[in-house]
């Protein structure tokens, strides 16, 4: 009768480490998800960037076109020339910026891109471990359970007799 109590006290004790640890991962899950939702979020964020930038590019090169058309058109005009030539200067350090800024924001995406694959796997892992003890707590409560009719049938022979 005490190695059943004990037995009894022995799976009641895992299954409440089993309902714990259970609670646990399934805040780390939470924890991963709102994580991954961020990451997504910076994603969208850095996409819109890059495509803000890649315009910006598209229209400083026009304008860097533009004004050489310009530069060419004005070599007759000294002063206007040397405005011109300074202006695209200018132009051409805002289109490196913008450039080197694009390639920072290509570089942050895809760091991004592969913490979010890190996550997603992690993720993944984590709903295995998760399944894996859920399939342990489902197999501990057909034990208790078994365990639990063995008392019954015992104490019923023991009613009996």
């Amino acid at each position: 009768m005490d190695r059943i109590k004990e037995k009894m006290n022995q799976l009641r004790l895992e299954a409440e480490e089993s309902a714990s640890k259970v609670e646990e991962l399934q805040n780390k899950v939470k924890t991963l998800e709102q994580e991954n939702l961020q990451k997504e979020q910076e994603i969208i964020s850095l996409t819109h960037k890059n495509n803000v930038l890649e315009a910006e590019v598209d229209k400083l090169e026009a304008q860097v076109k533009e004004l050489k058309a310009a530069a060419s058109e004005g070599q007759q005009h000294g002063t206007q020339n040397e405005t011109l030539t300074r202006r695209l200067q200018l132009l051409e350090e805002e289109a490196e910026e913008a450039d080197r800024t694009l390639r920072e924001a290509n570089e942050k995406l895809r760091q991004t891109d592969v913490k979010a694959g890190h996550f997603e796997r992690k993720v993944q892992a984590l709903e295995q471990e998760r399944d894996q003890w859920e399939a342990k707590y489902e197999e501990m409560a057909r034990k208790y359970a078994a365990v639990q009719k063995e008392l019954e049938d015992f104490q019923n022979e023991i009613n009996t007799i």
